[in-house]
């Protein structure tokens, strides 16, 4: 077989498992073709951008490209013989050499750079089993082409072409400080090793793919399919690793040994992408690793059409690993490779998305046990099923997430449990997520008679199911049943909705719980609250009310707070933001940013509302008689009314305000009725303080001491603060650059 008709078509699946037949073939060209001989070096060399010298002495070529520019160079030949050299001397600059002759590139010897080097060759690349590369920067292999403005401009590149031959490596790639890309539209194999260890090593198949510089996130993303493969046997270590086959298969397969091994750096975290798309397939048969720099986290992404696993290797050790994909029914490989990532720490969230016309359903046919802390999500685009006779159990404290509607689109999606979820053993949760309009069956769920809920979670018991809230009428429709357990399904906005507060008109409590999940309603417009009353053993935990304007129709005498007017239950990690008051000065009301009246806990919540109180008012709630905790205030408080007090923080306090602060501007008609943590109030201990320049007042309002209003500059050092912990194990923190102090949990969270 002659060089111009090296055939480089993708193996049949029985070859992919070995490299033997790869290698024999590939090495059997060196008896008669000069391309791949020993004394062969790069042939034909001119720069046709930039400028350099091309030099040969010997068995060594060596390229000269003045200070850290770039260039490009066409050659009619590109291959390096077994005891021979190529040095490209480019300091940091790059060199891209385009291979125009007929013949694929061997690289059976050395290539060695001090900048980036991208080698072009749509007749194909081979790195050959003794083949060394070694860039100071990025190392591009590629079939597909690129124009020379692009690449001399240094922005983002696109690879484009029709070549239907492949790039392999069976040797060693590796680049010191920059990414190592093999690009192709039929098929790259890596049967040896590739090292980018502070950069991102990602190989793609793609008729179209796009390369730009990114120091903390993927760079290359294929624009138009080919549906070729990605083979990968050998091993591939880099801070970051990312495989796009789209619509195609990729192979990932390695025995029990690391097939992708992402470390990280200072600037990027462990991660690993493996993209085939949801027409295309994962092939996992070896272990993947995802650590970040400091040895924790790391998370591993996989967007595929199908996932099998094949032999008993196949595991993931991250601190996530993520996996999408149209449907998905769990078979013995799923099951053991998912138990033996948990296992070791790797929590795992799979969502099916209904993509190519399939159900988006999500079957659990396999038992999944596993021991430790790791967490389990399994997010179903329609509905999801436990199986009979299937077992979900966690011995530890791991979390279970089961979710319906995984969009929240409100498509009917129900949760029905065949099996035993068995949670006995554990000191974890588990939550069922389904839609309004769908159901769920609970089946067997066996709790820990001894769990305690976490400090600060507001979690009622171990094991919750919530229906979906995933639009501002869902929203609505809580009033139809006040006792039930909700929680957002996505961000919500509430643009141009009228809203009517929860139970407001008929009168009933709020007796359920309500999780945001951490997300948002944005631009709330109620007539008075979002919540009338909430329930003494009712919860409001993890929401975001943004952009709110509420307290527009307030009956006379009534409080109100953007989240509600009374609050007997509980509120945790509560927030607001916007405006409130009534719209007159006449109506007596006592507002608060979040809370109205609060009788029961307000924990770890905060308000950067602009408060416009009639009868009195405060930062974050009026009037306190119960307990507030690890909260804040930061919105200004603007009496209408000439009477009215204002206070930062609260009013009106007869309760327990603790480990609070204050920072918003508070005005009032008479200054008498001003207090910068409240008015009326006994705040007790003092360990209090607040910035008397923000909010303009000398005085706290409360028994506390006037040297415990402090300046701006004060209140910027923690030596202000006697009797504030600030140590590790404190409430309390400075940042850098802070002009007060904030609770812990603000910055961790």
């Amino acid at each position: 077989m002659s060089p111009n008709t090296l055939s480089m078509r993708a193996p049949h699946c029985t070859r992919r498992l070995s490299a033997v037949s790869l290698i024999v073939s590939v090495l059997g060209l060196s008896c008669a073709a000069p391309v791949v001989a020993a004394g062969v070096l790069p042939q034909g060399g001119a720069y046709v951008s930039g400028n350099g010298s091309i030099a040969t002495s010997g068995d060594t070529l060596t390229v000269t490209q003045p200070g850290s520019t770039r260039g490009v160079i066409d050659w009619n030949r590109f291959s390096i013989g077994r005891n021979n050299t190529v040095n490209i001397n480019n300091g940091n600059g790059a060199t891209l050499n385009r291979v125009t002759g007929g013949t694929p590139s061997m690289i059976l010897g050395k290539l060695n750079a001090t900048g980036s080097v991208y080698l072009i060759n749509p007749q194909g690349v081979v790195v050959g089993p003794q083949g060394v590369v070694t860039t100071g920067g990025r190392f591009v292999a590629s079939t597909l082409d690129t124009d020379n403005a692009s690449f001399m401009a240094g922005g983002p590149l696109t690879f484009s072409g029709q070549s239907t031959q492949r790039v392999v490596n069976l040797g060693n790639i590796g680049s010191t400080n920059g990414d190592v890309v093999l690009i192709a539209a039929s098929e790259v194999d890596n049967y040896g090793n590739i090292s980018a260890p502070n950069g991102t090593a990602e190989i793609a198949v793609g008729n179209k793919v796009l390369l730009q510089d990114s120091s903390s996130s993927q760079q290359m993303f294929v624009q138009t399919a080919s549906g070729g493969a990605i083979v990968n046997t050998g091993a591939i270590e880099a801070a970051q690793v990312n495989l796009q086959a789209v619509d195609g298969n990729i192979y990932a397969l390695a025995g029990n040994a690391d097939v992708l091994r992402a470390t990280g750096t200072a600037v990027r975290d462990g991660h690993v992408w493996l993209v085939a798309g949801p027409k295309g397939q994962v092939i996992l048969a070896g272990n993947i690793a995802a650590k970040n720099a400091n040895g924790k986290g790391g998370t591993v992404d996989m967007d595929t059409g199908l996932f099998t696993f094949w032999g008993d290797f196949a595991k993931v050790v991250a601190g996530q690993w993520n996996v999408t994909l149209p449907a998905y029914t769990f078979d013995n490989g799923a099951s053991r490779s998912f138990t033996r990532s948990l296992n070791d720490g790797t929590s795992i969230s799979m969502t099916t998305t209904g993509a190519n016309g399939q159900s988006g359903d999500l079957i659990a046919d396999q038992n999944i046990q596993w021991t430790g802390g790791a967490s389990l999500s399994l997010n179903a685009a329609h509905s999801l099923t436990v199986s009979p006779g299937v077992t979900l159990s966690n011995q530890g404290s791991g979390a279970l997430t089961l979710r319906a509607d995984a969009a929240s689109v409100n498509n009917g999606g129900s949760i029905t449990n065949n099996g035993t979820i068995d949670w006995s053993q554990s000191t974890g949760t588990v939550s069922a997520l389904y839609d309004m309009n769908g159901s769920y069956s609970p089946g067997t769920v066996l709790a820990n008679s001894a769990w305690v809920a976490p400090d600060y979670s507001g979690l009622v018991t171990q094991n919750t199911d919530y229906k979906l809230v995933n639009t501002v009428q869902d929203l609505q429709n809580i009033e139809n049943d006040m006792s039930g357990n909700y929680a957002l399904g996505h961000d919500i906005d509430a643009t141009g909705y009228a809203f009517k507060t929860l139970g407001f008109a008929s009168k009933v409590q709020f007796s359920g719980q309500f999780d945001g999940m951490w997300h948002s309603v944005s631009h709330l417009n109620p007539d008075i609250s979002f919540i009338s009353d909430i329930a003494a053993n009712a919860v409001v935990r993890d929401v975001n009310l943004l952009d709110a304007s509420a307290g527009n129709q307030v009956p006379s005498g009534q409080s109100e707070g953007i989240l509600a007017m009374t609050n007997h239950g509980t509120v945790v990690n509560a927030f607001s933001s916007g405006v409130i008051g009534p719209r007159s000065n006449n109506t007596s009301a006592s507002v608060g940013g979040l809370v109205g009246s609060n009788f029961g806990t307000i924990a770890r919540s905060g308000s950067s509302a602009t408060v416009y109180p009639d009868s009195g008012g405060g930062g974050l709630v009026s009037d306190n008689y119960g307990t507030i905790t690890q909260s804040y205030a930061t919105g200004m408080v603007q009496a209408i009314a000439s009477r009215s007090p204002a206070a930062g923080l609260a009013d009106h306090n007869v309760g327990t305000i603790s480990q609070s602060f204050a920072a918003g501007r508070v005005l009032a008609f008479n200054p008498l009725n001003e207090g910068g943590i409240c008015v009326r109030c006994t705040v007790l201990g003092s360990d209090v303080y607040w910035n008397k320049e923000t909010t303009g007042q000398a005085e706290s309002g409360g028994n506390l001491p006037a040297v415990n209003g402090l300046t701006t500059a004060q209140m910027s050092d923690p030596k202000s603060f006697v009797g504030w912990n600030f140590g590790s194990d404190g409430a309390w923190v400075m940042p850098a650059g802070a002009t007060h102090p904030v609770l812990r949990w603000q910055v961790e969270h």
